[in-house]
């Protein structure tokens, strides 16, 4: 029998930092953080009621 990990023996998650990308895995809704909040614990951005996955996205540079 393969024992589950539970909370306290998963890997701890990364914080966001600026620049990070999130992506929606249901509607593909991407997200990039442009300020990073001051909580001590991590923060879940959360769509369609799961927490997006964290994804490398490209961003187009903004027209001027």
């Amino acid at each position: 029998m393969v024992a589950k990990k539970t909370a306290a023996q998963k890997a701890p998650a990364k914080k966001a930092a600026k620049g990070d990308g999130y992506e929606c895995e249901v509607c593909g809704l991407a997200v990039t953080i442009d300020e990073v909040c001051d909580c001590i614990e991590t923060c879940d951005i959360i769509c369609y009621g799961e927490p997006m996955k964290a994804r490398k996205i490209k961003v187009k540079a903004a027209a001027k």
